[in-house]
């Protein structure tokens, strides 16, 4: 290729621009003519930058330089869609992407995302005080644009701040026995079982919101949990498998609330076999909204106004751990999967999952016989068939 003086040089080629700018020219490896997207203002830096791209075709790693020239939300959207995620996990993913990310990088192709304007959107997110929001947005943004690099759109992946996508978990609430007793009362007898259920038993809303009366295996006193209804924020229920592949499990009922559950049973759930164990006032599926007042109420008057619903799993995860149980028996118990493939085959025995029932409910034991020994107190409790326990 000549330049504008006539002279050929050895590769590419370079132009003095009207605006006294300098552009430069070469040959790709396919054949054609690229023309570099930015100019110069110097001959010597055109130069420099074509010396530059020569090596990268010498060595195989030049790119073609419009392979970036592709937008950003057009790619996200993309990137969403092909996976195989979880309902609740798709939503949150195009809500980060919609309110975070589309705001600032959507009108720019991937080539366009640069180091610093990822450091300044990040820094003008962080300064919203959403801290854990923008772990979760930093992580989605580097994860789109690492497949980006893997599809050789991008040459380096420009989400390069260390401990970005971590957050920073918030302390989990765990209540006592004596607590769980007392929301239990507060919330009234439709929901106390779910309460009972979620803080002995370690299960997840989901699941809960799933159960059904065949699912409870009475010859063994076993409750297996085999699909999940998560609740999406347009109020729709997505009927699916539960959150992890250990999720699908059976889980021992403790004796002390085997009662309750009975006599939910013939109260408050659905006759039909196949019918759910929690229902509304109405007779329909209970919504994630309306349950969500009724706690509220529930634990502001028990003096616990930040006790999530969903602490009431930790708190079981917490008791089941209290009774000497080993980490993979209590990994059962939850329906945790290890990161560790070797975990993902080591199965507790039913025995083993017995001694965590046992051990729970005779710490449940414990206190209901305290609190029949006082018979008062706000944190007395009756049964709906009207004996105090």
């Amino acid at each position: 290729m000549a330049n504008n003086s006539g002279r050929r040089r050895r590769f590419g080629a370079i132009r003095k621009l009207p605006s006294g700018r300098f552009q430069a020219r070469y040959l790709g490896p396919d054949g054609l003519e690229r023309t570099g997207r930015e100019t110069f203002t110097s001959k010597t830096d055109a130069d420099a930058w074509l010396s530059e791209v020569e090596t990268d075709m010498r060595r195989g790693e030049w790119r073609d330089p419009l392979a970036g020239a592709v937008n950003f939300t057009l790619y996200a959207e993309a990137w969403i869609t092909e996976r195989t995620l979880g309902a609740t996990t798709q939503e949150l993913y195009r809500r980060l992407l919609r309110l975070h990310l589309a705001p600032v990088f959507g009108a720019w192709d991937l080539d366009e995302i640069s180091a610093p304007r990822v450091r300044a959107w990040r820094s003008d997110l962080l300064a919203t005080g959403k801290t854990t929001t923008t772990a979760k947005a930093y992580r989605l943004l580097k994860a789109i644009l690492g497949t980006a690099v893997d599809d050789e759109l991008l040459r380096r992946n420009p989400c390069r701040i260390k401990g970005a996508g971590k957050e920073k978990a918030e302390e989990r609430g765990i209540a006592t026995i004596e607590q769980v007793l007392h929301l239990a009362h507060l919330i009234g007898p439709r929901w106390q079982l779910m309460v009972f259920m979620a803080a002995f038993m370690g299960l997840r809303p989901e699941e809960l919101a799933e159960l059904r009366r065949k699912d409870f295996d009475r010859a063994s006193s076993i409750i297996w949990i085999r699909r999940a209804a998560p609740e999406l924020c347009t109020g729709k229920r997505v009927v699916g498998d539960p959150k992890s592949r250990a999720g699908k499990r059976p889980v021992v009922v403790p004796a002390e609330i085997l009662p309750d559950l009975e006599h939910h049973l013939s109260l408050y759930a659905s006759p039909d076999a196949d019918g759910l164990l929690f229902l509304g006032e109405r007779g329909a599926p209970f919504r994630r909204s309306t349950f969500g007042r009724k706690w509220a109420k529930a634990r502001t008057k028990a003096g616990m106004p930040d006790f999530r619903f969903y602490d009431l799993r930790h708190t079981g995860n917490t008791l089941a751990a209290n009774t000497g149980a080993s980490l993979a028996d209590l990994m059962a118990h939850m329906g945790h999967a290890s990161v560790r493939a070797a975990m993902i085959y080591q199965h507790a025995t039913a025995e083993q999952q017995r001694k965590i029932s046992t051990g729970i409910s005779a710490a449940v034991v414990e206190i209901r016989s305290k609190r029949r020994a006082t018979s008062a107190g706000p944190g007395y409790w009756k049964s709906e068939a009207g004996k105090a326990r």
